[in-house]
C-alpha cells in the first residue's frame, strides 16, 4: 500500500463540510462506498458556481479515479457507486431525480440542503431547464508544488532556499523542476545548485539537449572551469 505523504507546506485548496455531518450523518454511516460518494459529493458540487448545483451520476461513472477508490475491478466499482448513490438518497443525505438530457435521459442529484430540495421542487414543477456541462466534474490528482517536491526529494527548506523556489517557480515550468529534481535524485546529488544547473543548462540548450543526455568530452571541457564545474559527472 502506498503511503501518503502528508500535506504540503503554506495555502493549499480546501473543502467545506458541515458540522451536520460529523455529529449526525457520519455516526449513521456504515458503508465506505457510501461515505466516500458522500464526501466526493462535497467536493464536486464546490468545484461548480451557480445556485443550483448537482452531481450527474454519469459523471461519477465516468471517473475512474474515484472508482479505483472501490475497487480494483471496474465493473464491481461502478455496481458499489450506484449503490453507493442509492444508499446516500434513501438517507435522505442526496436528492434524486431524472432529466431529460441532451442525449437523454440523466439521473442528477442534489445534496438535501435549501437550495438542493427548492431546485428539486422547480424540476418537479417543470420550471427547470437542464443543461449539459462543457466540462463534467472528475477528481484530479494534483501535481505537487516546488516546495513539497524540494522537502521529498531534497532536505528541510530554509528561508534562502525557499525564496529560490519561488524565483525558480517564476522562471521556469514545474513540470521541468519536477523532472530535474527527478535527475538529481538518480544522481545522487541532492542538493538544490544541481537542480537549477538542470534547469539553466535547459534553458540556454534546449531541454531535449540538456542534461538528459550524457554530457559529451566537450562538454566537460567547457563547463570544468565555469560556473558549473561542480556539477558535471565524471
Amino acid at each position: 500500500m502506498q503511503g501518503f505523504k502528508g500535506f504540503p507546506p503554506g495555502k493549499t485548496r480546501t473543502t467545506s463540510v458541515p458540522n451536520q455531518f460529523f455529529s449526525e450523518l457520519l455516526p449513521q454511516i456504515d458503508d465506505l462506498a457510501e461515505l466516500k460518494l458522500t464526501l466526493y459529493c462535497f467536493w464536486a458540487l464546490q468545484q461548480q458556481e451557480g445556485d443550483f448545483r448537482y452531481i450527474r451520476r454519469r459523471e461519477v461513472l465516468e471517473d475512474s479515479l474515484f472508482l479505483n477508490s472501490l475497487d480494483s475491478d471496474p465493473q464491481m466499482a461502478a455496481q458499489r457507486a450506484t449503490e453507493a448513490f442509492e444508499q446516500a438518497t434513501t438517507r435522505g443525505t442526496l436528492l434524486h431525480v431524472t432529466v431529460e438530457g441532451i442525449d437523454g435521459p440523466e439521473d442528477i442529484y442534489f445534496m438535501n440542503t435549501v437550495k438542493g430540495r427548492n431546485a428539486v421542487r422547480a424540476i418537479q414543477a417543470g420550471q427547470f431547464q437542464f443543461g449539459g456541462r462543457e466540462h463534467p466534474v472528475a477528481l484530479v490528482v494534483e501535481r505537487p508544488n516546488v516546495f513539497t517536491l524540494y522537502e521529498q526529494n531534497i532536505g528541510p527548506l530554509t528561508p534562502m532556499i525557499g525564496d529560490q523556489l519561488r524565483e525558480a517557480e517564476r522562471d521556469y515550468p514545474v513540470e521541468w523542476i519536477e523532472e530535474a529534481i527527478q535527475l538529481a535524485v538518480e544522481r545522487n546529488k541532492r542538493n538544490w545548485r544541481y537542480v537549477m544547473g538542470i534547469l539553466k543548462r535547459w534553458q540556454s540548450e534546449g531541454k531535449e539537449r540538456g542534461l538528459t543526455q550524457q554530457p559529451t568530452e566537450a562538454d566537460r571541457y567547457r563547463y570544468i572551469r565555469g560556473e558549473f564545474s561542480d556539477l558535471i559527472d565524471y
